[in-house]
């Protein structure tokens, strides 16, 4: 633990004093202090001036990050028949239908992503209240309520990224590794904050994007400018 201790507050020291820095300084100095034993992800924290209780302040989507999330993402797909062969001939995780539910329903959820074709909502529509706060509701405005289940998967496993503010209108994400080159996780960082940036909703006042934040798994966070985040 004392070697943890040095390497958290090496970190913190590193990171002291630098807020709205620029995405590519950011980049650097997440990479630089990321130590952990294992290849962390590289997350990204949006605050926004909204309210998600109010349906013309939800913020909601999807963006398909250009260099991929860096994660094998995990697939299950509500479907029957041809749909069902086509789910997994994609490369899809888990199949099923009743019995999917059954599983889902007795606590045992070991996917990241879950997709329907729109005869199965029924059947997901029980499974509202255990995967609704989990953020893995199909829902057909980020696509995952499809007929083409095969692309469906393939955005999934291929870095497609969704994101729905939360209660306090923060949207989180990851949006790459640190592994990655400075360069594709910069570009990923703003394909990210871009496609956030036009899911700004009809009902929101003043400023939108309040604060924006990077860090690794388990490195602090530092905030970058704003105002130049996106490089748009």
């Amino acid at each position: 633990m004392a070697k943890l201790g040095k390497r958290t507050r090496a970190a913190r020291e590193a990171f002291a004093g630098k807020e709205d820095i620029t995405v590519e300084e950011a980049v650097a100095l997440i990479k630089a202090n990321a130590s952990a034993k294992f290849d962390e992800t590289v997350e990204i924290a949006m605050n926004l001036g909204v309210d998600p209780r109010h349906a013309d302040q939800m913020v909601r989507g999807v963006v398909g990050l250009p260099n991929g999330t860096g994660k094998d993402v995990r697939v299950a797909v509500f479907a029957r028949g041809p749909k069902a062969d086509e789910a997994t001939a994609a490369g899809a995780d888990i199949v099923g239908a009743e019995d999917l539910m059954e599983t889902i329903q007795g606590g045992t959820i070991e996917f990241d992503r879950c997709i329907a074709t729109p005869d199965m909502m029924p059947i997901v529509g029980r499974l509202g209240k255990i995967l609704g706060p989990r953020n893995l509701m199909p829902n057909p405005k980020v696509g995952t309520v499809t007929m083409d289940v095969a692309q469906a998967v393939q955005n999934a496993k291929g870095g497609e990224v969704q994101f729905k503010a939360e209660k306090a209108g923060v949207v989180h994400a990851g949006v790459g590794k640190v592994s990655f080159d400075d360069a594709k996780l910069v570009e990923n960082i703003r394909a990210f904050i871009g496609a956030v940036a036009r899911a700004k909703p009809t009902g929101a006042k003043g400023t939108y994007m309040k604060k924006i934040a990077l860090s690794s798994t388990m490195g602090p966070g530092v905030s970058i400018d704003v105002a130049n985040a996106s490089g748009e």
